[in-house]
């Protein structure tokens, strides 16, 4: 069993930075891919960006790259996503969750229970 604890969201205004967290507890946590996942009110969860168990790849949805990354710290069992430059549209509670190394939310087996970001203009 994994367990996941977001940290770190909250109220910025635009063109502002927040950087999330994902505490990861669990004996299989550090073999898992870890992703970031978001959702805004009436719309789907989006995939955001993911790391591989050993941070050796990342990989971003389209509209994040060059303002978001992600990161691994594996020793803290931490996953990071240091957001700049937000705009109100990446308005959100986002998730960090365990699995595969995808984009699908399927992929993923364990979900943290979220962290809101308010990006005020």
């Amino acid at each position: 069993q994994v367990q996941l604890v977001e940290s770190g969201g909250g109220l910025v205004q635009a063109g502002g930075s927040l950087r999330l967290s994902c505490a990861g507890s669990g004996r299989t946590f550090s073999g898992y891919a870890m992703g970031w996942f978001r959702q805004a009110p009436g719309k789907e969860r989006e995939f955001v960006a993911g790391i591989s168990s050993t941070a050796s790849r990342t990989y971003y949805a389209d509209s994040m790259k060059g303002r978001f990354t992600i990161s691994r710290n594996i020793p803290k069992n931490t996953v990071y996503l240091q957001m700049n430059s937000l705009k109100p549209e990446d308005t959100a509670v986002y998730y960090c969750a365990a699995g595969s190394y995808g984009s699908n939310p399927r992929e993923y087996h364990y979900w943290g229970q979220g962290t809101q970001v308010t990006v005020s203009s």
